[in-house]
């Protein structure tokens, strides 16, 4: 479901579940990545106030990578495209909103798209015990080499 129909969607279901997906023409690649819909569909989510009531899965199939690589990969670009939703100032924004000053409204939404939110993510993975930036590939390599070939 692309961002733009959360919204509209929200006022008539109590829940709603999703299944996040990279869509493509054939049955492959369906690895999430924070591309421009996914981010979308994250700040609705966040704008709309429903964090507690939209719940999301994620696909990652690819017939043609490493399943935890996909895995790991479209876990993390979900992550970050929640971050960054979560990060912009609703509250802010709102009252700008409100009051009819448009122009703030988009200052403060083009302004958070420099905003250093990759930093944050990082401090995320730091706090979490988790490889920060591509750190994350040689910990699957080696998971691959001492478990998954072992199978």
């Amino acid at each position: 479901m692309p961002g733009d129909k959360v919204s509209a969607v929200l006022p008539f279901v109590k829940e709603l579940m999703l299944h996040v997906s990279r869509p493509v023409r054939w049955d492959s690649d369906h690895v999430t990545i924070m591309d421009d819909p996914t981010q979308d569909l994250f700040f609705e989510i966040v704008r709309a106030g429903a964090l507690d009531r939209v719940h999301y899965g994620l696909d990652f199939f690819d017939g043609s990578i490493n399943r935890i690589g996909a895995y790991v990969i479209g876990s993390r670009s979900a992550q970050k495209c929640m971050l960054r939703a979560l990060l912009e100032p609703r509250d802010i924004i709102s009252k700008y909103e409100l009051a009819g000053e448009g122009y703030k409204v988009l200052a403060l939404v083009e302004e958070q798209k420099a905003m250093p939110w990759q930093a944050v993510y990082d401090e995320f993975c730091v706090r979490n015990n988790v490889p920060v930036g591509q750190d994350f590939i040689k910990d699957i390599d080696k998971y691959v080499a001492d478990v998954t070939s072992k199978r």
